[in-house]
């Protein structure tokens, strides 16, 4: 095939990838909501003095931060139901919300960690003076410390959120028709072997283009925030 032939095959199936990447995107922002608010409740459980409350919460970070992501996938696509039934009503979950979901766990734990190392950087001076004013700890946490790590926890959490999406290909093992999936199927339809390289570039192309733009931003908060 001519280089001319190989761009317009490229281009002609390009829809139909995109398509598939429209999907990984949405799990991807899914998984990331449903991550960092978990993993707030975590991070903060982490650092409560409730041993009843700050054990489970370290255990559970421990565990899904450590946990390979393909496993976590399997366990959420094949143990979770393929449908529910709600006050009489049945509602089917796809097989990418059940991944979204199965993302969700890795995300909730890496984030918990950003939630409490982000609180630890904060001079323990500053918890002092507060206790000193009469602030109790939850006051303080909420009022004087938190806002601070918000600066803090932006740029982790940005490359965090590039990590999810460069993993979410991940669910085409599990039957997701995502871009991976679907550039799969466009290189088998052509049984071509001399468009198998072009292909997979164009697919890794959209992946950097997408997430490129990401870390650079994240690099220039670090910057900004001086949290380098």
């Amino acid at each position: 095939m001519t280089a001319s032939q190989v761009v317009s095959t490229v281009v002609e199936w390009m829809p139909f990838i995109l398509r598939g990447f429209g999907l990984n995107i949405l799990m991807s922002v899914l998984a990331i909501l449903i991550g960092t608010a978990l993993g707030i409740f975590l991070g903060l459980g982490q650092l409560s003095r409730l041993r009843l409350v700050g054990a489970p919460s370290r255990l559970a970070t421990q565990l899904f931060r450590n946990a390979p992501w393909l496993v976590l996938l399997f366990y959420c696509i094949f143990l979770m139901p393929y449908q529910v039934n709600i006050g009489g009503m049945t509602i089917v979950l796809p097989s990418w919300l059940r991944a979204t979901i199965g993302f969700s766990f890795p995300v909730a734990a890496n984030f918990s960690e950003i939630v409490r190392g982000a609180v630890n950087s904060v001079p323990h001076g500053q918890w002092e003076a507060a206790e000193a004013l009469g602030y109790s700890r939850r006051a303080t946490l909420f009022r004087i410390v938190l806002p601070q790590c918000i600066s803090r926890m932006i740029p982790p959490w940005m490359n965090l959120y590039a990590l999810l999406l460069t993993a979410t290909p991940l669910s085409m093992i599990v039957g997701v028709e995502e871009a991976l999936g679907r550039t799969q199927a466009a290189v088998q339809a052509q049984a071509n072997a001399a468009m198998l390289l072009p292909m997979y570039l164009a697919l890794l192309a959209l992946f950097f283009f997408y997430t490129w733009p990401i870390n650079r931003l994240s690099r220039a908060l670090e910057g900004r925030f001086g949290t380098k």
